[in-house]
């Protein structure tokens, strides 16, 4: 079964935040059929601990922003900058640092899994 309608629009919410961020490499893998725990992980890093913590705040920020609110149960990994957890329970966001991206490499981890398509509403439309 597909991620759900509400951790599709909690995804989609979080990247957008993370892409006003200037996030990179922002994906959205839809885990539903592989978890129990979770429907969707974000990944999206960035090149310094600074901007991994105004993207974190960011998409926290945006999802309370939500007519249903969306606090995080948890979140993990604040004091080093370098890879942020924040746990919705309908999804799971990652934010990393660019070296522990390609270092963990998430991506290829779950590469089995569907992607949801995220489009930054702010790049200007392709032909």
């Amino acid at each position: 079964m597909p991620a759900t309608e509400r951790a599709r629009e909690l995804a989609l919410t979080a990247a957008q935040a993370a892409a006003d961020k200037k996030a990179e490499d922002i994906v959205i893998l839809d885990v539903a059929d592989q978890l129990v725990i979770t429907d969707a992980f974000l990944v999206a890093s960035a090149p310094n601990e600074r901007q991994v913590l105004s993207i974190v705040d960011a998409i926290e920020e945006r999802l309370l922003e939500l007519p249903e609110k969306a606090k995080p149960v948890r979140r993990e990994g604040e004091r080093g900058g370098r890879w942020v957890l924040l746990d919705y329970v309908d999804i799971v966001v990652h934010v990393q640092h660019t070296e522990e991206r390609e270092f963990y490499a998430l991506d290829r981890l779950w590469k089995d899994c569907p992607v949801i398509e995220f489009v930054d509403r702010d790049l200007p439309a392709t032909a």
